[in-house]
Protein backbone atom coordinates (compact mmCIF):
# COMPACT_ATOMS: atom_id res chain seq x y z
CA UNK A 1 0.00 0.00 0.00
CA UNK A 2 0.65 3.86 -0.43
CA UNK A 3 0.93 6.46 2.38
CA UNK A 4 0.79 9.97 1.59
CA UNK A 5 2.14 12.78 3.82
CA UNK A 6 1.20 16.64 2.45
CA UNK A 7 1.80 19.64 4.54
CA UNK A 8 1.44 23.21 2.83
CA UNK A 9 4.34 25.21 2.80
CA UNK A 10 6.83 21.87 3.90
CA UNK A 11 6.17 19.53 1.41
CA UNK A 12 4.89 16.11 0.49
CA UNK A 13 6.09 12.59 1.79
CA UNK A 14 5.35 8.92 0.30
CA UNK A 15 5.88 6.06 1.44
CA UNK A 16 5.53 2.22 -0.64
CA UNK A 17 5.11 -0.35 0.90
CA UNK A 18 5.98 -3.70 -0.76
CA UNK A 19 5.24 -7.59 0.22
CA UNK A 20 8.21 -8.85 1.48
CA UNK A 21 10.19 -11.81 -0.92
CA UNK A 22 11.52 -14.96 0.70
CA UNK A 23 13.41 -15.44 -3.06
CA UNK A 24 16.79 -15.15 -3.07
CA UNK A 25 18.01 -13.19 -6.07
CA UNK A 26 21.10 -14.02 -8.50
CA UNK A 27 24.34 -13.97 -6.90
CA UNK A 28 25.66 -12.61 -10.26
CA UNK A 29 29.27 -10.37 -10.23
CA UNK A 30 28.20 -6.74 -11.29
CA UNK A 31 30.69 -5.71 -14.01
CA UNK A 32 32.35 -2.05 -12.92
CA UNK A 33 32.97 -0.34 -16.39
CA UNK A 34 35.94 1.97 -16.03
CA UNK A 35 35.30 5.68 -15.66
CA UNK A 36 37.19 7.60 -18.96
CA UNK A 37 39.69 10.14 -17.88
CA UNK A 38 41.20 13.13 -19.09
CA UNK A 39 44.12 13.54 -21.64
CA UNK A 40 45.04 16.89 -20.47
CA UNK A 41 42.34 18.75 -22.59
CA UNK A 42 40.85 21.37 -20.89
CA UNK A 43 37.09 22.25 -20.86
CA UNK A 44 35.55 25.59 -20.86
CA UNK A 45 32.46 25.40 -18.38
CA UNK A 46 29.62 27.79 -18.17
CA UNK A 47 27.44 27.70 -15.43
CA UNK A 48 25.86 30.56 -14.07
CA UNK A 49 25.55 28.75 -10.68
CA UNK A 50 28.35 29.11 -8.13
CA UNK A 51 28.02 26.06 -6.56
CA UNK A 52 27.16 23.84 -9.63
CA UNK A 53 30.27 25.70 -11.78
CA UNK A 54 32.87 24.52 -8.55
CA UNK A 55 31.35 21.18 -8.33
CA UNK A 56 31.61 20.46 -12.35
CA UNK A 57 35.53 22.13 -12.64
CA UNK A 58 36.03 19.92 -9.27
CA UNK A 59 35.16 16.62 -11.03
CA UNK A 60 36.62 17.47 -14.20
CA UNK A 61 39.84 18.06 -11.87
CA UNK A 62 39.78 14.85 -10.34
CA UNK A 63 39.16 13.50 -13.96
CA UNK A 64 42.33 14.48 -15.47
CA UNK A 65 41.19 17.63 -16.99
CA UNK A 66 41.99 21.18 -16.55
CA UNK A 67 39.01 23.38 -16.50
CA UNK A 68 38.73 27.36 -17.35
CA UNK A 69 35.53 28.85 -15.79
CA UNK A 70 32.84 31.36 -17.03
CA UNK A 71 29.41 32.10 -14.95
CA UNK A 72 27.83 33.50 -18.67
CA UNK A 73 27.90 33.76 -21.80
CA UNK A 74 30.13 37.25 -21.87
CA UNK A 75 32.61 35.85 -19.44
CA UNK A 76 33.01 32.83 -21.92
CA UNK A 77 33.28 35.06 -24.97
CA UNK A 78 36.12 36.98 -23.25
CA UNK A 79 38.30 34.05 -22.48
CA UNK A 80 37.76 32.69 -26.02
CA UNK A 81 38.88 36.38 -27.21
CA UNK A 82 41.86 36.48 -25.43
CA UNK A 83 42.66 32.99 -27.33
CA UNK A 84 42.77 31.39 -24.55
CA UNK A 85 43.40 27.19 -25.82
CA UNK A 86 40.62 24.85 -24.88
CA UNK A 87 39.45 21.40 -26.28
CA UNK A 88 35.49 21.56 -25.38
CA UNK A 89 32.59 24.50 -24.60
CA UNK A 90 30.73 22.82 -21.53
CA UNK A 91 27.85 24.75 -21.20
CA UNK A 92 24.26 25.30 -19.52
CA UNK A 93 21.49 26.19 -21.93
CA UNK A 94 19.40 28.33 -19.61
CA UNK A 95 21.32 31.51 -18.09
CA UNK A 96 20.91 35.07 -17.53
CA UNK A 97 22.42 37.48 -19.21
CA UNK A 98 20.73 37.68 -22.65
CA UNK A 99 22.79 34.88 -24.31
CA UNK A 100 21.55 31.37 -23.86
CA UNK A 101 24.18 28.52 -23.71
CA UNK A 102 22.86 27.55 -28.09
CA UNK A 103 23.84 31.16 -28.56
CA UNK A 104 26.91 31.35 -26.99
CA UNK A 105 27.72 27.89 -28.74
CA UNK A 106 26.95 29.60 -32.13
CA UNK A 107 29.80 32.51 -31.30
CA UNK A 108 32.17 30.46 -30.31
CA UNK A 109 32.19 28.20 -33.49
CA UNK A 110 32.04 31.81 -35.31
CA UNK A 111 35.02 32.76 -33.46
CA UNK A 112 36.47 29.50 -33.31
CA UNK A 113 35.18 26.82 -36.16
CA UNK A 114 35.37 23.79 -35.30
CA UNK A 115 34.78 23.84 -31.56
CA UNK A 116 33.05 20.79 -29.90
CA UNK A 117 30.07 21.39 -27.47
CA UNK A 118 28.38 19.71 -24.81
CA UNK A 119 25.35 21.44 -23.70
CA UNK A 120 23.48 20.58 -19.89
CA UNK A 121 20.44 21.44 -18.42
CA UNK A 122 17.70 20.75 -16.23
CA UNK A 123 15.56 21.95 -19.16
CA UNK A 124 15.88 23.60 -22.13
CA UNK A 125 13.31 25.99 -22.71
CA UNK A 126 13.48 25.79 -26.35
CA UNK A 127 16.53 26.52 -27.08
CA UNK A 128 18.03 23.33 -28.49
CA UNK A 129 15.05 20.70 -28.07
CA UNK A 130 12.31 21.56 -30.89
CA UNK A 131 8.79 19.91 -31.33
CA UNK A 132 10.36 17.31 -28.54
CA UNK A 133 13.47 16.77 -30.26
CA UNK A 134 17.18 17.33 -30.02
CA UNK A 135 18.70 19.80 -32.81
CA UNK A 136 20.37 17.62 -35.05
CA UNK A 137 24.03 17.64 -34.14
CA UNK A 138 23.58 18.90 -30.49
CA UNK A 139 24.75 16.48 -27.62
CA UNK A 140 23.59 16.88 -23.83
CA UNK A 141 24.03 15.89 -20.28
CA UNK A 142 20.80 16.24 -18.36
CA UNK A 143 20.87 17.52 -15.13
CA UNK A 144 21.32 15.96 -12.30
CA UNK A 145 24.58 13.84 -13.68
CA UNK A 146 26.81 11.69 -11.84
CA UNK A 147 30.84 11.87 -12.23
CA UNK A 148 30.42 8.41 -14.29
CA UNK A 149 28.30 10.22 -16.46
CA UNK A 150 29.75 13.71 -16.51
CA UNK A 151 33.06 11.43 -17.86
CA UNK A 152 31.31 9.82 -20.55
CA UNK A 153 29.89 11.97 -22.17
CA UNK A 154 32.74 14.28 -21.46
CA UNK A 155 35.38 11.30 -23.05
CA UNK A 156 32.47 10.85 -25.80
CA UNK A 157 32.32 14.96 -27.31
CA UNK A 158 35.98 14.93 -27.37
CA UNK A 159 36.48 11.61 -29.25
CA UNK A 160 33.48 12.39 -31.75
CA UNK A 161 34.56 12.63 -35.34
CA UNK A 162 34.63 16.01 -36.89
CA UNK A 163 35.49 18.98 -35.20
Amino acid sequence: HIKLYSEEGLGTTVKIFLPRSHDVADAKPVEVSAVPVGRSETILVVEDDDTVRRYVVAQLASLGYSALSASNGGEALAIVDKGTPFDLLFTDVVMPGGMNGRQLADEVARRRPGTRTLFTSGYTENAIVHHGRLDEGVTILNKPYRKGELAQKIRACLEAPGG
